[in-house]
């Protein structure tokens, strides 16, 4: 009911007491509880059987009080007070009322009556009845108009992209020319299909629509249309009406009334939960308001929220994520609720989102949400893929959908019966006959003359629709478009998305500390390596390197942050569908709060590098050097965020990052300068901020710098007494006649730089900035795709697959059938019971428990979230890798033998498979190497077969894994370790995920192989009363992991219901459903308690004792058998070299099948080769042309970074299937696993540097006959250096992002120390990391032997004039120093102006500047060979240390002292 309809309300109505203040929040909550007492009159009533209308309002209603009774009694003192005190300023004006005032959103407008002209008095109790008549009659004399939103939809049809099944993408096909016509083919004329057709119903305010219907059936389609989200749709037909308003009304004006909550409970981790729903309360503040400030709605927003879905303890605390520790996934879920609520939508989608919650914490979230539309009279639809009886109660409608049809509309109370008098008659086959049937029906008319009379009322009533518009726009600020859907102006967005970023970034400290250490670390590294530099010409080259590093890596840092960017970016889609906020001042906001700390960790960088360097010590230039450094960092953010918002996925937006690196620093400056470009490339510089930026640091570095020549031609011997006219520095820019050299004329020839142009690139760089900025914003706003798991069921290529038929369901009968055929031979001979005592298991199991698995027993095992069910399967099947386990695990009877982890079976709850790989591989993958290597492959591929049928799996045989539905997947699951023939099976929550007839499917399945003697346990969440009903056994845990009960459940539960009515518990009444009863008897789920300790009573009963006195029976007649003996001798099922050569092809297969990884691979190779080529095109013999080989020698190195954190990414994807899945079954090595991981990645990588060298070598010009060593280092050592590098890196890391953050510190580190950036003879006392270095010997290697024993030409800007004393030619006077320090004359003969070139040969130039020489090139090659085998070393160990021992070093160390001893 309304709380403004409350003076609607007969005299003889009761008024419960809720606690209200001035606050319309309080009275929403009072609706709540008035509704349990006065049902509703609407329409949707007379949809009801009479009898049981009644019963269904006392189940669908929920106490206000529900989820947290103190509070709701706290918050009632409050308001009174707060009441008591409004009621002394009553005189004041009510101007500001009160639309939405507090908690939630306005509704359609009511004048007051006069029963409702109540005063309160200042003596005596409050009066709680006359406060609320009171604020309701103060409510309606600020007139303010409320409003409320229903949906009508008719014909409805949905349209989506691409077929349902389609081939596998491989590299072979997707280099195929063939393929390209098909793929246009596809661009022009896309494949589409019906998602969903012929859906037609209603949904009122205050209603609650259940949707049901298997994954793939349109279910998130229907919420995601009738919640107005229809971009990620092809085409969306037929009538959708919002009251009398269209779609394309609402999306423009008033989408912020409409919401879809997505699966996932998606925040920002770091806030806090009163952050969270204080931000999603400030941006939908309406501007009229109940005599209170913003703030003041905002608190009262927050306490009422919290009070009422039980956070208040947790207002605090952060909301978490799987790597941040935050709030319980209940509390997450109830903060979702929250913060949808917070921003006052009236009509709300929620997708499944009771997924993975045991039965009572569902049931809890579903209560909320009954709470939240009787409070607010909002629209509520809810997809719930397994729905419990007492869940189902709470709902007023449902709507069942098979195949995208609608199956069923209509009240959820008459919804069973219909469904049992269709099967009375001749039942439907298809999705087509069900959706037919349902139209010709009685209800299906009922539908749509409830569809018709809800039409009548909401359409054509102009008056209703304009006091709608008028009450949204009393609703916006003052400075806000009345049209825009957006209620706050763009400044009070500004304001309240930059107090949530810095937020955010208080919540995350520790990233911007390591951040800030990370620039420290790294100026403290280049500054210490180029310490105090002299003031003299020999380091002018090592300044241009300091000032191109401070640019480079302050400007590069923020590509860092493109894989958060996507992580917040479904946030934002939500909130800007919300009407919150416009994405683009997210963006904003993001760069405006940014600045300050970008300038403090810039002026940390600066001061310690700017000094520790010893650049020059001047205050202007100092700061100049902060603000151009501050500028291009600020600049180049903005391009990197700008790219990322162009993307859809983080891959291509880092792929294109990538590149843009290498073109900009390539077209710096510094590594080839401007003069020495190829015309047809020089143009990038003119289009690159960098080139801008460095500029302006060179010559604010060299204007006004004179610095002593380090070297004067001639000196030395016989040159003591020289005039030096007669000498000349060798520098570029010196001057006859001077021993010293201008800065800026150095800079003017070497660069073509020049200091006039300071200030212009400031502007440049200004300009580039804002127009990045710009393109960032303008992106943001327009762009928030983000990128989705396609539905295509993708099949092996050469499989015969029917694409036009869709995959039928199994016959579970046949299925049956196929199991009992043949029963006996799904398990080992050996067979067994397992039986158990143990006093602890992780930390959880207090006292002692005692639990016995029978031979064809299907054992369930239940609890709530947090009671440890998990924990006890893994102990069970020898799976826990922490804790401390004790007490016995036995076999019938006896010690488990030492293969029982290999002769068992445990199916994860997570289905864990190598996504390239077919159903048949993965389950033949499984058969090779789980069962004895003596069992022909012959009979391994016919038991295969056999298991396909039996999972049901046979059509799906072909399928790819990772393109399955989650029921075929969960199928798969089985199957791999049904394979195994094991003795017995564990499976943890295998319908978790599943719609109620996939879980039947999985659960009759077990029971099968269970009947043909399989002994099988498995955990369950939210059983149907008929899911339960299959169980033979019940374990059941509570939180602590401690046993409140455990044997046989008996007919219809019957053994199980009386133990718990015997011992204290509540009846449970026929229609009851035992699995919720037995938890909500033991006090389950997140607010309920229990007065009995159901685990003192399960010690205590005569149960437990009879379970006792089974195993101590079982212990005896084991005693008198023999133990039992292993089947297997070694560690594994199969050798070594078997498991190595069934890897190899497991992995080579996953590397053609992911063609995205591998044109990647190939395709940075070959861009990488002809941008490097063509930038160093035909590089000449002077000192120059040698210098830029040089660097292009240098720069090809630099691509071990984008290809090492490429093949780190399926090394530890792989890692994680080992890991998690099949190292627990004994299935092969370790060691076979790293030695197909580094040889399997050998053969593309030399590819692809082969392919590199081929478009680089001859481009740049290196010379033929050197090609061969230079492709053994380039094609072959380098890339088997990256790859077993990278992979060390991946070995010691947990994941990808950290992996490529440590490659790339490590990267970095080796890379300064080469010789390159800071000549040898200049590194100091970091000289010893020179030869440390790996690239040291990779660079000498090939720049040695490619360039080495040849002669340079200088060119006429490196040709040094010298004036010779007069009577003296150039020869003879220059004879004697070229003898001793090389170099040549062009003029031997002329007798002034002697043109001087510093380097004869190139082993000159390079032995004196960079310590490279030609001799040592096949002792460098042996060198980096033994590299590459320490990292193939350290892959290993590594891989041993961090990931695959058992145990703490330590307790190592002392098992094998022990052992020698």
């Amino acid at each position: 009911m309304d709380p403004a309809q409350l003076h609607d309300v007969n005299s003889g109505d009761k008024l419960p007491e809720v606690p209200l203040g001035t606050s319309t929040a309080a009275a929403y909550a009072n609706a709540a509880l008035h509704n349990l007492s006065v049902s509703h009159h609407d329409e949707s009533h007379e949809l009801r059987a009479p009898n049981d209308a009644n019963e269904d309002e006392r189940h669908r209603h929920v106490s206000v009080g529900h989820f947290d009774p103190d509070g709701v009694d706290q918050l009632k003192r409050t308001m009174s007070r707060m009441s008591a005190g409004q009621r002394s300023t009553g005189q004041r004006s009510e101007k500001r009322g009160a639309a939405a005032a507090s908690l939630l959103p306005t509704h359609a407008s009511h004048r007051s009556d006069e029963s409702s002209e109540h005063t309160l008095s200042g003596d005596g109790p409050f009066d709680f009845e006359k406060t609320l008549q009171q604020t309701v009659r103060r409510l309606d004399e600020s007139d303010i108009k409320r409003r409320e939103l229903g949906v009508v939809f008719d014909g409805l049809r949905v349209v989506g992209l691409g077929a349902s099944v389609s081939y596998q993408p491989t590299l072979g096909s997707t280099l195929n020319p063939f393929n390209v016509l098909e793929t246009i083919k596809k661009l022009r004329h896309p494949p589409v299909k019906d998602i969903l057709s012929g859906f037609e119903g209603c949904v009122k305010p205050g209603e609650m629509l259940l949707v049901l219907g298997r994954p793939g059936a349109g279910c998130s389609t229907l919420l995601k249309t009738l919640a107005n989200q229809r971009q990620d749709y092809h085409q969306v037909l037929g009538d959708v009406w919002y009251d009398d308003f269209t779609p394309q009304e609402i999306a423009k004006h008033y989408r912020g009334d409409i919401q879809y909550s997505p699966e996932d409970d998606v925040h920002f981790a770091t806030m806090t939960v009163r952050q969270t729903l204080d931000f999603a309360a400030k941006t939908r503040t309406p501007h009229t308001r109940l005599n209170e400030t913003r703030e003041q709605h905002c608190d009262k927003m927050i306490d009422v929220l919290t009070t009422i879905f039980g956070l208040r303890h947790v207002k605090d605390t952060l909301v978490g994520d799987a790597s941040i520790r935050g709030v319980s996934g209940g509390e997450k879920k109830r903060v979702s609720i929250s913060e949808v609520l917070a921003a006052r939508s009236l009509l709300t989608s929620w997708d499944n989102s009771t997924r993975g919650l045991d039965a009572s914490t569902a049931l809890e979230f579903v209560r909320a949400l009954r709470l939240a539309t009787d409070i607010a009279r909002v629209s509520t639809i809810v997809s719930i893929y397994q729905a419990g009886e007492q869940l189902y109660q709470l709902f007023d409608k449902v709507c069942v959908i098979y195949e995208g049809k609608m199956a069923y509309f209509g009240p959820a109370s008459r919804a069973r019966q219909y469904f049992i008098d269709m099967g009375a008659r001749r039942p439907p086959r298809t999705a087509d006959e069900f959706a037919a049937y349902f139209k010709n029906s009685a209800l299906g008319r009922v539908n749509r003359e409830d569809m018709r009379q809800y039409r009548e009322q909401s359409s054509g009533m102009q008056e209703k629709k304009q006091m709608y518009r008028m009450s949204h726009r009393a609703e916006h600020a003052k400075t806000t478009q009345k049209k825009s859907p957006y209620i706050i102006s763009i400044p009070m967005q500004a304001r309240a998305l930059m107090l949530r970023r810095w937020q955010i970034i208080q919540g995350a400290k520790a990233t911007q500390v390591i951040q800030a250490l990370s620039f420290v670390l790294q100026a403290i590294i280049v500054g210490t390596i180029f310490l105090r530099l002299d003031n003299n010409t020999a380091t002018f080259f090592s300044k241009g390197g300091v000032l191109f590093f401070a640019l480079l890596f302050a400007a590069l840092s923020t590509m860092a942050e493109i894989p958060a960017l996507f992580i917040q970016r479904p946030i934002v889609q939500r909130h800007s569908r919300a009407a919150m906020y416009h994405p683009f001042v997210e963006s904003l906001a993001l760069t405006l709060v940014d600045i300050p700390i970008t300038i403090l960790t810039l002026v940390l960088f600066t001061i310690i590098l700017y000094f520790l360097v010893g650049l020059q010590e001047d205050a202007g230039k100092f700061f100049i050097f902060l603000l151009f450094v501050f500028a291009m960092t600020i600049t180049m953010k903005g391009w990197f965020r700008a790219l990322a918002a162009l993307f859809a996925s983080a891959a291509p937006a880092q792929a294109v990052a990538g590149v843009s690196v290498l073109i900009l620093t390539l077209y710096t400056g510094y590594t080839i300068p401007q003069p020495s470009m190829i015309g047809a490339l020089r143009w990038i510089t003119y289009i690159n901020p960098l080139k801008y930026g460095f500029e302006a640091l060179v010559v604010n570095e060299f204007q006004g710098l004179n610095a002593a020549c380090a070297q004067i031609v001639p000196s030395g011997a016989g040159y003591e007494s020289v005039s030096i006219a007669n000498q000349v520095c060798t520098t570029v820019g010196s001057v006859p006649g001077q021993a010293e050299v201008s800065g800026m004329n150095y800079v003017e020839l070497s660069y073509g730089y020049s200091f006039s142009h300071l200030w212009r690139n400031f502007g440049v760089i200004c300009a580039f900035g804002i127009g990045f900025i710009g393109i960032l914003l303008a992106l943001s706003e327009f762009n928030l795709s983000v990128a989705g798991d396609s539905s295509v069921t993708l099949f092996k290529r050469g499989a015969k697959v029917n694409l036009d038929q869709p995959k039928g369901d199994v016959d579970e009968e046949k299925t049956g059938d196929a199991i009992g055929s043949d029963g006996a031979s799904t398990r080992r001979e050996r067979g067994g019971r397992v039986g158990g005592s143990t006093e602890g298991y992780g930390g959880r199991a207090r006292g002692q428990e005692h639990f016995l698995v029978r031979e064809s027993d299907l054992t369930a095992l239940m609890g709530e979230s947090g009671a440890g069910k998990t924990t006890l399967l893994n102990v069970l099947s020898e799976r826990t890798s922490g804790g401390v386990v004790t007490g016995d695990r036995l076999m019938n009877g006896q010690a488990l033998p030492s293969d029982f982890r290999s002769q068992t079976g445990y199916v994860q709850q997570m289905d864990t498979h190598l996504p390239t790989a077919t159903v048949r591989e993965a389950l033949l993958f499984s058969a090779k190497l789980r069962q004895p290597a003596s069992v022909p492959i012959a009979e391994k591929e016919a038991w295969v077969d056999k298991c396909l049928k039996m999972c049901g799996l046979e059509e799906h045989a072909d399928a790819v894994v990772g393109s399955l539905g989650v029921e075929h997947r969960k199928r798969t699951t089985i199957g791999v370790e049904l394979v195994a023939k094991p003795s017995l099976i564990f499976l943890d929550e295998p319908t978790s995920g599943l719609d109620s007839q996939s879980a039947w499917a999985i659960v009759c399945f077990l029971r099968s192989l269970a009947d043909a003697g399989q002994s099988i346990v498995c955990t369950i969440h939210q059983p149907s009363a008929e899911l339960f009903e299959v169980f033979d056994r019940l374990l059941l845990l509570r939180k602590g992991g401690q046993t409140v009960y455990f044997g046989d459940l008996g007919h219809k539960s019957t053994t199980l219901i009386n133990y718990f009515e015997t011992h204290g518990g509540r009846h449970c009444t026929d229609d009851e459903n035992p699995a919720e009863y037995i938890l909500d008897a033991i006090g389950a789920g997140a607010t309920a308690t229990t007065d009995v300790d159901w685990h003192d009573a399960w010690g205590k009963s005569q149960e437990a004792q009879t379970i006792n006195s089974e195993l101590e029976q079982i212990h005896a007649e084991a005693s008198q058998r023999p133990p039992v003996q292993a089947s297997m001798t070694r560690a594994f099922p199969t050798r070594w070299g078997y498991q190595l050569c069934t890897l190899l092809y497991r992995d080579a297969q996953n590397r053609w099948r992911d063609p995205s990884y591998m044109m990647a691979k190939l395709g940075v190779n070959i861009a990488s080769g002809l941008l490097i080529g063509f930038t160093f095109f035909k590089a000449k013999d002077s000192i120059q042309g040698t210098q830029n080989k040089l660097f292009a020698i240098f720069m090809s190195t630099i691509l071990s970074v984008p290809l090492s954190n490429q093949l780190q990414v399926p090394f530890l994807d792989s890692r994680k299937i080992y890991e998690i899945r099949e190292s627990h079954s004994s299935m092969y090595s370790w060691t076979a696993f790293l030695t197909s991981q580094i040889l399997v990645e050998i053969p593309w990588n030399i590819l692809g540097s082969t392919l590199y060298f081929l478009c680089w070598y001859w481009t740049v010009g290196f010379p033929s006959d050197r090609g061969g060593f230079t492709y053994l280092m380039l094609g072959i050592v380098f890339p088997l250096y990256y790859t077993t590098i990278g992979q060390a890196v991946a070995a010691m890391t947990p994941n990808a992002e950290i992996a490529a953050l440590v490659f790339s510190f490590l990267f970095s580190f080796v890379l300064s120390f080469d010789g390159v950036l800071q000549p040898f003879r200049e590194l100091g006392w970091w000289q010893w990391m020179y030869r440390l270095s790996p690239f040291t010997y990779l660079i000498e290697a090939l720049l040695g032997q490619a360039i080495g024993h040849s002669n340079i030409t200088c060119s006429s800007t490196e040709l040094v004039t010298i004036n010779p004393p007069s009577g003296s030619t150039c020869g003879s006077y220059m004879g004697p120093f070229i003898q001793s320090a090389g170099g040549y004359l062009t003029n031997e003969d002329a007798t002034s102006a002697c043109e001087y070139c510093a380097y004869r040969t190139t082993d000159a130039f390079l032995g004196e500047s960079f310590n490279i020489y030609y001799s040592n090139h096949w002792r460098d090659f042996g060198i980096c060979i033994a590299y590459i085998a320490f990292n193939i070393a350290c892959i290993f160990a590594f891989s041993w240390l961090f990931r695959f021992r058992s145990g703490s070093m330590i307790g190592w160390i002392k098992k094998r002292i022990a052992r020698t001893n």
